[in-house]
C-alpha cells in the first residue's frame, strides 16, 4: 500500500493488516472507498472538532487524556454504523466498507458474511427510520444480516422512538399525557404512512372497517381533554416556559398535517388505516417487524467505550457510576413499552437527542468526572451529521467519536453530496479505531500508542 510518507510515518505499518477487505465492489453503483492510512489527528478539522480553541491545544488536550486515562479495548472488533435513515443500499454499502460482508450480486439480498463479519460485533447507532427511500426495504435487509449469523446491537435513536410513540398513540389521543404523539410525528411520519399504505393496503376492501374522515380525525388529533389538563401534567417536569413552547408546537403540527397528507395524496383515513397496519406489523406478536423494537437497547458498553445515538449529560453520567450501563437499557426498556410521556420528558431520552446546545441537558466537567470514574473514556455515537467522514470532539474532558456520515440517498442530495453514501467505525482489539467513509479520501486511523509516541504534535 503506498502512502503519503508524513502521514505514513504516523501510521504503524502493522495496524495496516487491520483494514478491512472491500469484497464485491463491483455490484455497489462505482462505489470507490480509501484504501490509504491517514493519522487522524493529521486529518485537520475533517478529523477534529476545535471549538473556541486552535487546532494545536486540541490535539494536545487529545494526548493529555491519553496519558491520564489508559483504555479498556474491546476483545472482538466492534463495527459502528449510525444513522442510515431507510435506506438498504447504505446499509450494504457500509457493511462492504466495513468488511463485514461480500456482495455477491445486484441484488439487496445478495450477499454474504465474510471472516471478518463472523468474528465482529456489528452496533447499529439508530435513527433506522425517515428520510430514505423505504423504511421497509431497510429492515428487511437489515434482518436478513441478523439471520445471516452476525451478531448485532441495535440501539435507539430520537427518529425510532419518535415513530414508535407516534404510531402507538393512533387511537388512544384522549389520553391527557399521551395523546398529542401521533400528530407530533409531524411530516416527517407521512412519508412512512404513504409506504405502508402503498405495500399493504391496496386492496379494495382495505378501508373497509376503517370510520369516517371526523372519527379518524378524533383518533388521530389531541382531545380537547389533553389540551386542559397536559400542562397542569407536565408541570412537574417540564417549566412552564418549555410547557409553552411545546404546546404551540403541537398546535402548529395540528393545522399542518391533514394538508401535508392531501399533498403527499393521503387521505385521513389512509394515514389512520396505515397506522393501524404500522401497529400491526411492529407491534403485534406474529408482526413482520416485531423483532425490531423487542433488540433495540439504549446504550452498549464495551471496555472504555459507551455506543450510543446521541450523547450524555451529568445525569446519565452518574446512573453509569452508580448502576452501569446494564441499568439505562431497563429503564429504557420499561418506559419504551410504558407511558411515552415518561420517556419523553424524562431524563433518558437525552441519550438520543441531546447534541450538547444550550437547550440540551448539560454535560458539566462533573459529569465527565463522573463517567471516567464509570471508565467511560470515549463516546461514540452518530446523531450529527457529517459531510467529510467520522470526526473526533472533545467535550469535558470526554472524547466523542462523531460517527454519522450522511449515509442516506435524500439526505445527501439535499446537502449536495453525490450518490449513497457508505461509512463504518472500527474499534480495533490491537488498540487502534479506523474511520472509513466514502466521503473522505484516507482511512483515519486512531493510534493512542503512535500519538503518545510522538513527541510533538504539530499544527500543520
Amino acid at each position: 500500500m503506498r502512502q503519503n510518507q508524513n502521514e505514513s510515518s504516523r501510521v504503524p505499518g502493522s495496524i495496516s493488516q487491520d483494514f478491512p477487505d472491500y469484497q464485491g465492489l463491483k455490484w455497489l453503483d462505482a462505489l470507490v472507498l480509501p484504501t490509504e492510512p491517514q493519522a487522524w489527528l493529521d486529518g485537520t478539522k475533517h478529523g477534529i472538532r476545535q471549538r473556541k480553541t486552535g487546532l494545536t491545544k486540541t490535539k494536545l488536550a487529545v494526548k493529555q487524556l491519553l496519558k491520564k486515562h489508559e483504555w479498556v479495548w474491546p476483545q472482538r472488533p466492534i463495527i459502528f454504523i449510525s444513522d442510515l435513515h431507510a435506506d438498504a443500499d447504505a446499509l450494504l454499502n457500509s457493511l462492504v466498507s466495513s468488511g463485514g460482508i461480500k456482495k455477491t450480486g445486484p441484488d439487496n439480498h445478495q450477499f454474504k458474511l465474510t471472516h471478518q463479519g463472523k468474528k465482529s460485533l456489528f452496533v447499529f447507532g439508530g435513527d433506522f427510520f425517515d428520510k430514505g427511500p423505504s423504511n421497509l426495504q431497510l429492515l428487511r435487509v437489515l434482518h436478513q444480516f441478523i439471520k445471516t449469523g452476525a451478531r448485532v446491537r441495535l440501539l435507539a435513536g430520537n427518529h425510532d422512538i419518535r415513530i414508535l410513540f407516534g404510531m402507538r398513540s393512533a387511537g388512544h389521543t384522549d389520553d391527557p399525557r399521551n395523546g398529542h404523539f401521533f400528530v407530533r410525528m409531524g411530516a416527517k411520519a407521512i412519508p412512512f404512512l404513504r409506504e405502508i399504505r402503498d405495500t399493504y393496503l391496496t386492496d379494495v376492501d382495505a378501508l373497509k372497517d376503517i370510520p369516517s374522515d371526523e372519527q379518524c380525525h378524533q383518533f388521530l388529533y389531541p382531545s380537547e381533554r389533553w389540551w386542559t389538563q397536559f400542562p397542569d401534567l407536565a408541570s412537574w417536569v417540564m417549566p412552564a416556559v418549555a410547557i409553552e413552547r411545546e404546546m404551540t408546537k403541537i398546535e402548529y403540527k395540528v393545522s399542518r398535517f391533514e394538508g401535508l397528507c392531501k399533498k403527499a395524496g393521503l387521505t385521513l383515513r389512509e394515514a389512520y388505516a396505515a397506522a393501524l397496519k404500522w401497529q400491526e406489523l411492529f407491534l403485534s406478536k406474529h408482526g413482520e417487524f416485531h423483532w425490531f423494537f423487542k433488540r433495540m437497547r439504549l446504550v452498549h458498553r464495551k471496555g472504555s467505550f459507551l455506543f450510543l445515538h446521541a450523547g450524555v449529560d451529568d445525569r446519565i453520567a452518574d446512573m453509569l457510576v452508580d448502576h452501569g450501563a446494564g441499568y439505562l437499557n431497563d429503564i429504557f426498556k420499561q418506559q419504551m413499552f410504558g407511558s411515552p410521556f415518561e420517556f419523553y420528558y424524562g431524563p433518558v431520552a437525552n441519550v438520543i437527542r441531546t447534541k450538547y446546545r444550550i437547550v440540551d441537558m448539560p454535560l458539566t466537567r462533573v459529569g465527565s468526572q463522573q463517567a471516567h470514574l464509570a471508565g467511560i473514556h470515549v463516546i461514540v455515537h452518530g446523531h450529527r451529521n457529517l459531510h467529510r467522514g467520522q470526526r473526533i470532539a472533545l467535550r469535558k474532558s470526554i472524547l466523542h467519536f462523531e460517527c454519522d456520515v450522511t449515509l442516506d440517498r435524500c439526505s445527501r442530495s439535499k446537502e449536495g453530496l453525490e450518490g449513497i453514501g457508505a461509512g463504518a467505525t472500527i474499534i480495533h482489539p490491537g488498540g487502534h479505531i479506523l474511520g472509513i467513509s466514502s466521503d473522505y479520501k484516507k482511512i483515519k486511523v486512531f493510534d493512542p500508542k503512535a500519538i503518545l509516541a510522538d513527541g510533538q504534535i504539530v499544527d500543520k
